[in-house]
């Protein structure tokens, strides 16, 4: 079982222009779709459709429409009881896969309702293999909202993975002495904020890419899975460093695609698969869904993963690894 955790979901709305996106001008539709989304839900969707067992936990009123979404996508889900109504989120795509978003801060959580997921997290993660807790905090949540859970979640006994940016991540990052998850994902952006370097420093340079990651893990972290778009994907744990490269593909939408490579290391890891197998799951998972349109998210069919290329990277600055 994984359980994932989706604190702000979102109804995602996806529209294709058959042109280049100009501010102030008007533009002409092409394709529009709609899903249950957040960052959370989109891990347990891709989970489910290659047939494992996941459970989505998150806050929605019980009649929201995007329960009902949920439920039509054939997605277990647990939802704590809230007012408001989910949120949703516009991500506007160009040809060339020029993804450009616009999201809704979402309702606001009190401290009750905060509670109230917080146990359902914890009783829920019961005999699970993993916890994937994902996105960005709702308004009325602490920053430190998911070092909280970290926290709690080391009496289960489960694995738990953190997939988020700013502040909250910034909060986790503080917390690493007792709430160090298994694995993080952070983008290039997300990572450089986190081992203190600018984002520009590890374009291109996997050397520098291992080495704040390495700082990471080095601070009691499991793993750190870096997603770096075209370019790919670092995975760095007490064992090694490893960095692969995605196949060639036509990139029609970017939405979704850090959430699926978490799925599919997610995926070869409950599968029994070794690093390098988990990385090469993750950015095959990747690859696939930013080759597919608007929000959509891939299946096993979809994936290549003999095009994706996984060598151990080997850092020039000495007792990195």
């Amino acid at each position: 079982m994984i359980v994932t955790v989706t604190p702000n979901p979102s109804v995602d709305r996806t529209v294709s222009l058959p042109t280049a996106l100009t501010r102030g001008a008007v533009h002409r539709i092409t394709t529009v779709s709609s899903e249950p989304g957040g960052k959370g839900v989109n891990v347990a969707r891709a989970l489910t459709q290659a047939g494992l067992d996941a459970l989505a936990v998150l806050p929605a009123p019980p009649s929201d429409p995007f329960v009902t979404a949920l439920a039509a996508a054939g997605v277990p889900f647990a939802t704590v009881p809230v007012a408001a109504p989910v949120r949703t989120n516009l991500a506007i795509t160009e040809t060339d896969g020029t993804t450009t978003k616009l999201n809704e801060p979402g309702a606001t959580l009190d401290a009750a309702a905060l509670t109230a997921l917080t146990d359902t997290v914890v009783h829920r993660a019961a005999g699970a293999d993993w916890v994937v807790l994902s996105g960005s905090l709702p308004p009325g949540a602490p920053d430190d909202w998911y070092a909280d859970v970290v926290s709690a979640l080391r009496s289960v006994g489960c694995r738990v993975a953190v997939d988020t940016s700013d502040a909250p991540l910034l909060a986790l990052a503080g917390r690493f002495g007792d709430a160090a998850p298994d694995l993080v994902k952070p983008n290039s952006d997300e990572l450089a904020s986190l081992a203190g370097r600018s984002a520009a420093e590890l374009e291109d340079d996997p050397d520098a890419v291992v080495e704040a990651a390495r700082s990471l893990v080095n601070r009691g972290v499991g793993a750190v899975l870096a997603t770096l778009g075209s370019a790919g994907a670092v995975l760095v744990n007490a064992q090694g460093a490893w960095l692969a490269t995605p196949p060639p593909i036509t990139v029609r939408s970017t939405v979704g695609a850090g959430d699926s490579a978490l799925a599919g290391y997610v995926r070869a890891d409950v599968a029994g698969a070794e690093a390098p197998r988990r990385l090469q799951m993750a950015v095959a998972y990747g690859s696939a869904a930013a080759a597919l349109p608007g929000s959509a998210l891939p299946s096993p069919a979809d994936l290549d993963l003999s095009g994706v290329h996984v060598v151990s990277v080997i850092p020039t600055t000495p007792n990195l690894i």
